[in-house]
């Protein structure tokens, strides 16, 4: 169900997301409904996005090798 609701803002943060809604083909109410949902999002479930659960566990690391030598080791010989 759509509700309306009446917002007072400043003129020029108006106009800017005017200009953005359109360059992004939104509008006004859908750019607001959008930032609100997102901000109303359940934080706690950690859900991953789709980007990180494909690339979950593509890189292996050798858990044998201490990455702090390996760091300092780097930055040495590149600041010699």
């Amino acid at each position: 169900m759509e509700t309306k609701l009446t917002l007072k803002l400043d003129k020029n943060t108006i106009d800017q997301a005017k200009i953005y809604a359109k360059r992004n083909n939104l509008s006004l109410s859908k750019m607001v409904e959008k930032y609100f949902k997102s901000l109303t999002e359940e934080k706690t479930s950690k859900k991953n996005s789709k980007l990180v659960d494909e690339l979950s566990g593509i890189i292996s690391l050798n858990k044998e090798i201490d990455n702090k030598d390996e760091k300092l080791s780097y930055l040495l010989e590149k600041y010699k």
